[in-house]
């Protein structure tokens, strides 16, 4: 299966396992909740996903990897104790607790977060002193005699024998105490997580038109030739952070991520045209409605990969401001929630101040636990760090304030926040339709605009937004690809079913 179906399906089983019964028992007892074995290449996306599980149950992660660990470090270091049997006292060796079952017991202390993931990494190539402590965890979830605690959830991960010489083959024994979910590279499906995490665009058009080279792992002359999706998310982070700091990508940066040598160049080539393509389409005046007539005759005559990679950075100015929009209508919305739970105590300015101070202490709590229980996606940082700079602004604003009622200050200043929201939206939604337009006019029977529909539709930040604010020329052109009428129509059929007629 892909790595999307491999999320849902541990994020089905950690739903599972942590369910309970009316008595608050654990529904599937923690000793019979088989660990998760995920079986995948490496660099396909199976540590990135454990996060993204975590972020959405609101849980805890703790991951490692086995390969750094030796018999000592997981089970424990060896002591003498004295016990007495039958009358006589005998020394009896024991082990102290494992660092790894420890760190669970402290990042539930730290975090405050009861439930999580213990994620363990390669475990199929631990040494041979460690294989048979592994085995006794698998089947028992102890590393000597300590447990993994109630409500933390085993998942485990290796790689397949021909991507990893160090790999221990499992007995049937073991393999029938493990749940085990298979992977294998699909763009598709790592497309939409390249999305969320905001991959470069000349990333996401590359593999696009050439999505062969998405994964690949040879055995050549020169020994082990492999790109990964881990290679392409790693070397996307360059690519914006050397733009950032006008610094040129070259095949020296490329070659370091993409370790396939035919590959590496190939992109870097592309990446040139790439840069070649920003530099002469005037994309602010397409998405203003602006476009030249030289700009909309070349468009016109441009080979497929170039018109690709201009639909490329037309998209991703679109989606950009997309995402921006829905970022801040979040941010907006749970600020929102916030003051209203206090508005009944904003008295005078100290109370109002007080109870400001009392909100940003609440959210800086969220904060800390989330990121001490390593639960926190990328986006819910950025989400609470802005609504604790806002409930700080607002507490300056109302300080501030000489005789005015405190509430009315921070109504009026966040109207004025949604107001400019509002307009940033209104832009958005005009940009995307000017692209439509562009593309109707330099592209009327081509494969251009199911393109651009169907990027939006699978981008989740720009579905959102298209659903909350409706644009025109994305639903035509959505409606002649019966994108979403096709989904209404079998709703329709599934609710009209009756199991009588």
């Amino acid at each position: 299966m892909n790595i999307k179906d491999a999320k849902e399906q541990i994020k089905n089983a950690v739903t599972a396992y942590l369910t309970k019964d009316e008595l608050g028992r654990y529904i599937i007892p923690p000793h019979k909740q088989r660990p998760v074995f995920l079986m995948g290449p490496p660099g396909v996306g199976k540590t990135a996903i454990m996060e993204q599980i975590a972020s959405e149950l609101g849980i805890g992660l703790l991951s490692y990897s086995m390969t750094h660990h030796t018999r000592q470090s997981a089970l424990g270091l060896p002591l003498i104790k004295r016990e007495t049997f039958q009358g006589k006292e005998y020394d009896v060796s024991e082990y102290t607790m494992s660092e790894i079952i420890a760190s669970v017991y402290e990042m539930m202390e730290t975090s405050g977060v009861q439930n999580g993931i213990l994620f363990l990494d390669e475990i199929n190539c631990v040494s041979e002193t460690l294989t048979p402590v592994m085995l006794q965890f698998l089947q028992y979830k102890v590393f000597g005699k300590h447990e993994v605690p109630a409500g933390w959830i085993v998942v485990t991960a290796g790689n397949p024998p021909e991507y990893n010489h160090s790999v221990r083959e499992f007995d049937i024994a073991t393999w029938d105490r493990l749940k085990r979910v298979d992977i294998e590279p699909d763009f598709d499906a790592w497309k939409e997580f390249a999305y969320v995490s905001g991959v470069h665009t000349s990333v996401m058009s590359y593999l696009e038109i050439k999505k062969g080279n998405f994964y690949k792992v040879e055995t050549t002359v020169d020994g082990k030739s492999f790109v990964t999706a881990r290679g392409w998310d790693d070397l996307s982070q360059m690519i914006q952070l050397y733009e950032l700091n006008k610094i040129p990508v070259d095949d020296k940066l490329i070659s370091q991520y993409i370790q396939n040598r035919q590959i590496a160049q190939d992109f870097s080539v592309y990446y040139d045209l790439y840069l070649k393509y920003r530099s002469d389409y005037q994309v602010q005046d397409i998405l203003e409605g602006n476009a030249s007539p030289e700009i909309k005759a070349r468009a016109k005559r441009a080979k497929f990969d170039e018109r690709y990679a201009l639909l490329g950075l037309l998209l991703d100015a679109v989606m950009s401001g997309m995402r921006k929009t829905m970022e801040s209508e979040d941010v907006l919305s749970d600020l929102l929630k916030l003051l209203k739970e206090k508005k009944h105590i904003m008295t005078d300015k100290a109370a109002a101040i007080a109870a400001l101070d009392e909100l940003y202490l609440q959210v800086k709590q969220e904060y800390d636990n989330g990121m001490n229980a390593k639960s926190l996606s990328r986006e819910k940082q950025t989400r609470l760090i802005r609504i604790m700079k806002l409930i700080q602004k607002e507490a300056a604003l109302v300080q501030k304030s000489l005789s005015e009622q405190p509430f009315e200050v921070i109504r009026r200043d966040f109207n004025r926040r949604v107001e400019e929201f509002q307009k940033t939206a209104e832009t958005v939604s005009g940009y995307t339709a000017n692209m439509f337009s562009f593309g109707d006019e330099v592209f009327p029977n081509g494969q251009e605009l199911m393109i651009l529909v169907t990027e939006l539709t699978v981008n989740p930040y720009s579905a959102r937004f298209l659903s909350e604010y409706r644009v025109e020329e994305y639903f035509i052109h959505d409606k002649e690809l019966l994108f979403h009428q096709r989904q209404i129509d079998i709703l329709s059929e599934i609710k009209s079913l009756d199991i009588d007629e």
